[in-house]
């Protein structure tokens, strides 16, 4: 029995593929030749462009970056023909724009993107970063076998010797494992689950603190990381209770509020607030994260899903309920 059905969520919206249409035609857009134009783009150019607009992905503005994306994709394709620094920026791009992708339930072209970023990968590390957004996005469409095992196999490839793993390897290697884990518990396999999540606590534990190798936020692991994950699959489980308990002891800092890790805990307590009936918490915990990161909220359909409980169970709504409701696009 699988405790997730196998589409588990929906595609994006009109406007949202009407956005970001400019930037699926720039990742299918022929190359250019450098040699043809005026002003050929420079790797360096291209590294600070992309470097400038670190902030917006951390930060999930995705309105800014539907509109500078398409000319930084076309300019990273020009560099990555001239040398390996070009192609090694462009791969981070795509990791980037794959995982955006993702995030706005652009399946397909996320798929494309993330396969281009795998190949120009120039060696493991680079490649794992990749394929554990590969994995979150099979897990977003309920591909579960499919993501664990190639979770499986990645982490099985790059498992480190932890007496002198580097943080890096211990991030790449904790991050598949952890996708292991949210497959397989998804899937009815908790043993599984719980032991790549036990070996996933061990490269924390090895890491010490949170941190983000090459200040990469997409590769950013550490013991808090584990944590939020061990309270995901209790949400997943459906033990509210338990999420609860372990919610209370996550720290408050040292992990940045971002859609990959602290929003995604905070909708799981949420949720386990209106599972245990508290629902004046789940709204205002709703509402923060609507402050917060106002683009990422409208792209959640587990967000839609909760308040949409809270208000089955509500004869009368308060205007934070309404207010949501307009958010994550939820008639009333």
């Amino acid at each position: 029995m699988r405790l997730v059905a196998e589409s588990t969520e929906d595609g994006a919206s009109i406007a949202t593929l009407d956005q970001w249409a400019p930037v699926r035609q720039a990742l299918t857009a022929p190359l250019r030749d450098a040699a043809e134009l005026e002003e050929p783009p420079t790797v360096e150019g291209v590294r600070d462009a992309l470097d400038a607009a670190l902030p917006m992905f951390s930060s999930d503005r995705f309105t800014e970056l539907g509109l500078i994306l398409p000319p930084l994709l076309r300019d990273a394709d020009t560099v990555a023909q001239l040398d390996p620094e070009g192609r090694a920026v462009r791969v981070r791009l795509l990791q980037l724009t794959g995982w955006l992708l993702t995030q706005t339930r652009q399946f397909e072209a996320a798929e494309g993107c993330l396969d281009a970023a795998l190949d120009g990968a120039a060696d493991r590390l680079q490649g794992a970063a990749t394929v554990n957004t590969m994995c979150w996005l099979l897990l977003r469409q309920g591909k579960l076998s499919e993501a664990r095992e190639l979770a499986t196999r990645w982490a099985d490839d790059t498992e480190p010797r932890l007496s002198r793993a580097t943080p890096a390897e211990l991030s790449a290697w904790g991050w598949l494992l952890l996708r292991v884990s949210a497959a397989a518990v998804r899937d009815n396999r908790a043993g599984e689950a719980e032991d790549a999540l036990r070996l996933a606590h061990s490269a924390a534990v090895a890491m010490g603190r949170e941190f983000a190798p090459g200040e990469d936020f997409l590769r950013t692991f550490g013991p808090v990381t584990v944590a939020l994950k061990r309270t995901e699959n209790a949400m997943i489980i459906d033990r509210p209770d338990v999420v609860l308990r372990l919610a209370a002891n996550v720290p408050a800092g040292g992990l940045r509020p971002t859609s990959n890790n602290r929003n995604r805990h905070l909708l799981d307590v949420a949720d386990a607030h209106t599972k245990t009936r508290q629902y004046a918490e789940a709204v205002a915990i709703m509402a923060n994260i609507r402050d917060a990161s106002p683009q990422w909220l409208p792209n959640q359909r587990y967000a839609r899903d909760i308040l949409g409980r809270v208000i089955s169970k509500r004869r009368t709504l308060t205007d934070d309920m309404r207010s949501l409701a307009d958010t994550v696009g939820l008639p009333l």
